[in-house]
């Protein structure tokens, strides 16, 4: 499989061979048969990577369990790796033998040709599944507005509210985790061993986040469509229960995968140039979660899957019914509308001078020596409009240093790495740090906001800015194409495939999402004062105007 310009599925040993190979971990790591016909466990996928030194009978011995699986690879040697822990409640003769088990393993990994290894439990050192449901659901709450005095009321209280779901909080301790382990393996050249009950959940959030900061393939639209087709589909991460499809049991629901895109949008808005797709990608990407006439994001697991898809039930006339795969954007999207997903902007890898490729070195650019005096992260906007600036520094002072400065932060080693990091330009193609303090983390305002009008700004927004940057691309094309007409040469760019954006005062700052305007009047004073004086005609004179986009909407 090229994986270089498709989505490469993991379902076959040929992928999973391909992605050895493109990591370089093919010397330490191999792709195994050994769950073929799903002799191991249903729960395990039917290839999979584990160390060379990993016998056979150790993989099928606990099904699966204390053995460690195969991420991904860095540059450097030191590998991402994963593994299912035993059951903390045993009998003791139980988890004697296991406990034995497990240190022949990691006895065996810990020696030469392997790094050193760290181990990181996730259950103990993240929140637990149903901290993270509790959070998304009161965060959810914030967004389900029916009319603009709701939206007001909750305006003047808006931050106090969304602290108050800690949903923030647990994307920052997220990031942080996952800072920590790239430290671990671009610094300290130490393999991590990612440790949790089944190994599909947080897991799959750490080991997913760590190769989008640290490999810039997974910044490309296949890239990551392919490393999510390998951690969480084909890894097993129980979209079924997770998601709740069939509604069957709440206890199980947990918002995990889309903690992940939560994630990413961070890093999307933070750096823009090192991603080939945008946040409206993110965004539907999230919305086809729930779309069921996918089969990517609606199973538990390859073996649930294979025996709902193959089986006699699903035969009809024209022969097996086929489920679609969310990756083959053309289901939902014309191509006008699948323009939105690509990221004009992308600053995409250049090519190796042929004259310096012997000197060439493909290692991320940033020397991680301390700077030489304490740099200040620069003054970003806050969660909801410009205006909150002053709110963030003066009132939320208080709270934003807890979050800096919170009893969880990590030794000096954690700092003194983001620190270093972020006082470097940044190389898009090499290792990516989140800006992870205070105010930094945001709320993602085009999936949350978008069917909220009042919380549009006509012609503002990122689009006004992007708009304005593609009439310059335009321009320097156009320019390129009389240039290359003369030398009889390609053109570097197809800038027109992205749908214009012209009159870009036009649009919604939420764009291409928007809703028509509510036929209600919005406060000229949005203060908790307003409701008092909503009387006063000459306060609430006139309704921001609004332009409905018609045909321009998805």
């Amino acid at each position: 499989t090229d994986g270089r310009n498709q989505t490469v599925m993991f379902d076959t040993l040929e992928d999973w061979r391909y992605e050895l190979e493109r990591t370089k971990g093919n010397v330490k790591y191999k792709a195994v048969t050994t769950n073929e016909g799903y002799r191991v466990s249903e729960k395990l996928p039917l290839y999979f990577v584990v160390p060379i030194c990993i016998s056979e009978e150790s993989i099928l011995k606990y099904e699966g369990r204390g053995i460690p699986i195969w991420c991904w690879s860095c540059h450097n040697g030191a590998a991402l790796l994963k593994m299912s822990a035993f059951p903390k409640e045993q009998d003791d003769s139980t988890s004697q033998m296991q406990k034995a088990f497990l240190d022949g393993i990691y006895k065996t990994i810990s020696k030469p040709p392997y790094e050193l290894l760290k181990t990181e439990d996730l259950s103990s050192s993240l929140p637990s599944l149903q901290d993270i449901q509790t959070a998304y659901t009161r965060f959810k709450q914030l967004f389900l507005i029916d009319n603009s005095t709701d939206f007001w009321a909750t305006d003047v209280k808006w931050f106090s509210l969304l602290e108050s779901t800690n949903w923030l909080e647990i994307i920052r301790r997220v990031l942080k985790k996952a800072i920590e382990v790239a430290e671990c393996l671009e610094r300290q050249h130490t393999n991590v061993l990612l440790i949790e009950e089944s190994a599909t959940d947080l897991c799959c959030v750490i080991s997913s986040l760590v190769q989008v900061m640290m490999d810039s393939y997974s910044r490309t639209k296949s890239g990551f469509q392919s490393l999510i087709q390998k951690e969480w589909v084909i890894g097993g991460h129980g979209f079924l229960d997770r998601c709740n499809h069939l509604h069957k049991s709440d206890k199980d629901e947990a918002p995990v995968f889309l903690l992940l895109l939560n994630c990413v949008w961070q890093l999307v808005q933070q750096y823009p140039p090192a991603f080939e797709f945008t946040e409206t990608y993110l965004t539907v990407l999230s919305d086809s979660l729930y779309v069921p006439i996918f089969s990517t994001f609606f199973f538990n697991s390859q073996h649930q899957k294979d025996i709902n898809t193959s089986g006699e039930s699903l035969k009809i006339q024209s022969g097996p019914f086929r489920f679609l795969t969310v990756w083959d954007w053309s289901v939902q999207f014309d191509p006008k509308a699948q323009a939105f997903l690509n990221n004009p902007l992308y600053a995409e890898k250049p090519k190796p001078d042929k004259s310096q490729r012997k000197t060439a070195r493909f290692k991320h650019q940033r020397q991680l020596s301390l700077p030489l005096t304490q740099t200040k992260s620069s003054t970003k906007r806050g969660f909801f409009r410009e205006e909150t600036d002053y709110l963030i520094k003066n009132i939320l002072g208080k709270t934003i240093g807890k979050f800096i400065n919170s009893s969880d932060e990590s030794p000096n080693s954690f700092r003194e790495f983001y620190d270093s990091w972020h006082s470097k330009p940044v190389d898009y193609h090499g290792l990516l740090l989140p800006r992870i303090d205070g105010p930094e983390i945001k709320v993602w305002a085009q999936r949350y906001l978008r069917w909220i009008p009042e919380a549009q700004l006509p012609g503002g927004g990122t689009i006004a800015t992007t708009a304005k940057i593609l009439e310059l691309m335009e321009e320097v094309q156009s320019l390129q194409v009389k240039m290359d007409e003369e030398h009889n040469q390609g053109t570097f760019g197809d800038v027109h495939s992205v749908p214009m954006l012209r009159n870009s005062a036009r649009l919604s700052s939420l764009f291409p999402f928007a809703l028509l305007q509510r036929q209600s009047v919005k406060p000229a004073l949005p203060t908790s004062t307003w409701k008092d004086l909503e009387d006063e005609e000459d306060l609430v004179k006139r309704d921001d105007e609004f332009v409905d986009l018609g045909g321009e909407m998805l």
